[in-house]
C-alpha cells in the first residue's frame, strides 16, 4: 500500500497543502450497539472518502481527470477516495476480498466467504461539474448475498445503512418505502444509457410509456443514491439498464430493509448479474414491471449482460 499512500499524500498537497484531518464516524456511530462492527468499519471507510470528496469539491479547477470511455469520467478523487476505503477495509478484515469500480478485483490475505464492493464516487460527472447529487457505495457481500450497505452523499452529509435484517436507516432514522399504491401519484427514478446505446430504443419506448403515467420522472445521475431515495420514500420507484455490481450492491440492500421489492427486469433476482433493475414499494414495483414489459427485446428478457 505504500505506493497508494504516496498518491494520496501527493493529491492531498496539490489540494492545499494541508493534510486533512478525518473524522472517521461520530461519536454516536462508534458508540451505537445497535450496528453490526461490520457496518462500522464500511461507515468509517464512508466517512474518510467522503472527506476527501468534499475537499477536492472546493477546488475543482485543480483536479486531473481522464475519460474511460464515451461520457465517463474518472478523476483523482475517485482514486484518492476508493484507496482510503479499501485501506480502511483490509485494515479490520484483511482476509475479505474487494471489487471496486476504479481498481477492480483483488482477493483478501486468506479465504473469506466476504467481499466489498465499492463505488468510491457514483457520479462523478454530476462531481465534476458542481452538481452535488453524487455519492460513495460500499456493500458487503457473503457468499452473494447482501449483509451490509452504506451509501453517503458527502455534500448533504446523508449516511444511509443497513444490515440484513435489522433494517435501513439514514442517519438515525429508521427508513420505509411510500405507501402509494397508484402509478399517477408516483416520482419515478430512473437512468439514461449514457456508455452502451445498445438497447437505447428500448429504454426510450420504457421511458414514453412510464411518462404519462406517473406524477414525475427524475434523473440526477447517481445510481447508488437514487436506490438510496427509494428506501427513504423520496421516489416511489426506480429502473436503469446496464448498471455494474458497485452501483447497485449496497442501494438494494436498504430498498429490501426498507419493505421495498427489487427485481431485474422481468422482476427475477438476478439483477446484479445483467446490471438491469427495478426497484420499488411492492405495489409500484408491480406496476413498473407491467409498464415495461411489452418493451423489452429478447436480449433484456434473457438478462443478457450489457457491455459495462
Amino acid at each position: 500500500m505504500t505506493g497508494v499512500a504516496k498518491d494520496n499524500t501527493d493529491f492531498i498537497e496539490r489540494m492545499g497543502g494541508i493534510h486533512i484531518k478525518i473524522a472517521f464516524c461520530s461519536i454516536l456511530e462508534l458508540l451505537n450497539p445497535k450496528m453490526h462492527p461490520m457496518l462500522t468499519i464500511a461507515v468509517k471507510a464512508a466517512r474518510r472518502a467522503g472527506n476527501i470528496i468534499n475537499r477536492a469539491a472546493q477546488n475543482l479547477d485543480l483536479l486531473h481527470v481522464s475519460r474511460k470511455a464515451h461520457s465517463d469520467y474518472v478523476s483523482e478523487v475517485d482514486g484518492a477516495a476508493e484507496n482510503a476505503i479499501i485501506k480502511t477495509l483490509l485494515e479490520a478484515y484483511p482476509d475479505h476480498s474487494i471489487l471496486a469500480e476504479e481498481s477492480g478485483a483483488r482477493s483478501g490475505q486468506g479465504e473469506s466467504d466476504y467481499q466489498w464492493i465499492i463505488d468510491p464516487l457514483d457520479g462523478t460527472t454530476n462531481f465534476l461539474h458542481g452538481f452535488p447529487h453524487y455519492s460513495v457505495s460500499i456493500g458487503l457481500m457473503h457468499r452473494n448475498i447482501p449483509v451490509q450497505a452504506v451509501v453517503y452523499n458527502p455534500s448533504a452529509n446523508e449516511l444511509f445503512t443497513a444490515s440484513r435484517g435489522s433494517g435501513a436507516y439514514l442517519n438515525d432514522h429508521r427508513l420505509r418505502v411510500t405507501k402509494r399504491t397508484q402509478l399517477t401519484d408516483c416520482l419515478i427514478g430512473t437512468g439514461f444509457p449514457f456508455r452502451d446505446f445498445t438497447h437505447v430504443e428500448a429504454y426510450l419506448a420504457m421511458f414514453r410509456d412510464v411518462m404519462p403515467r406517473v406524477a414525475g420522472i427524475r434523473r440526477p445521475g447517481s445510481a447508488a443514491l437514487d436506490l438510496a431515495y427509494v428506501a427513504a420514500g423520496r421516489y416511489d420507484g426506480f429502473w436503469e439498464l446496464g448498471l455494474s455490481p458497485w452501483d447497485i450492491a449496497a442501494g438494494c440492500l436498504l430498498i429490501t430493509e426498507a419493505g421495498g421489492l427489487v427485481g431485474d427486469l422481468e422482476g427475477n433476482p438476478n439483477y446484479m448479474q445483467s446490471g438491469n433493475l427495478v426497484a420499488g414499494s411492492p405495489k409500484i414495483f408491480g406496476h413498473l414491471l407491467q409498464v415495461i414489459a411489452p418493451h423489452l427485446t429478447k436480449a433484456l428478457k434473457t438478462g443478457a449482460e450489457i457491455d459495462r
